[in-house]
């Protein structure tokens, strides 16, 4: 038997401009993984479209994970990494882990909004998800 864990990535607010020329160009990439301690279980990453010289990018994107339903969201972490592309390499502008046994779950959309990046002389940075959890 399989459950799928579904993220509705709404937007994210407020980052800072990580790129010296023009603007940033955001996107998430998303992992999922059971941390076991030692023995941590990956259960894929997904990855966002880029929005190009955007600091308050609006996504409207889902994605699905598949995952084992004898395991439940014990230990389970969704980590969400906003990153910068670039030409050369991406830089991270922030992240958040969010521990998934830790939310009342369902079949229901459950919103969660989490600070990515804390800033000193601005708006901390914040990722607005729907999350939800169906068992077959």
């Amino acid at each position: 038997m399989t459950a799928t864990l579904t993220v509705y990535l709404d937007k994210i607010t407020n980052l800072c401009d990580g790129d010296t020329l023009g603007k940033s160009d955001p996107y998430v990439k998303f992992e999922l993984e059971q941390d076991n301690m030692l023995f941590d279980k990956d259960f894929g990453d997904q990855k966002s479209t880029k929005k190009k010289d955007e600091l308050n990018p609006e996504y409207g994107e889902t994605f699905t994970f598949e995952l084992p339903s004898n395991l439940g969201l014990n230990n389970m972490v969704l980590t969400c990494k906003v990153m910068d592309d670039d030409m050369l390499m991406d830089d991270k502008i922030g992240q958040c882990k969010i521990k998934l046994e830790d939310l009342d779950l369902g079949s229901d959309e459950l919103g969660v909004d989490r600070v990515v990046d804390n800033n000193w002389f601005c708006k901390d940075a914040r990722i607005y998800l729907k999350l939800k959890y169906e068992t077959d």
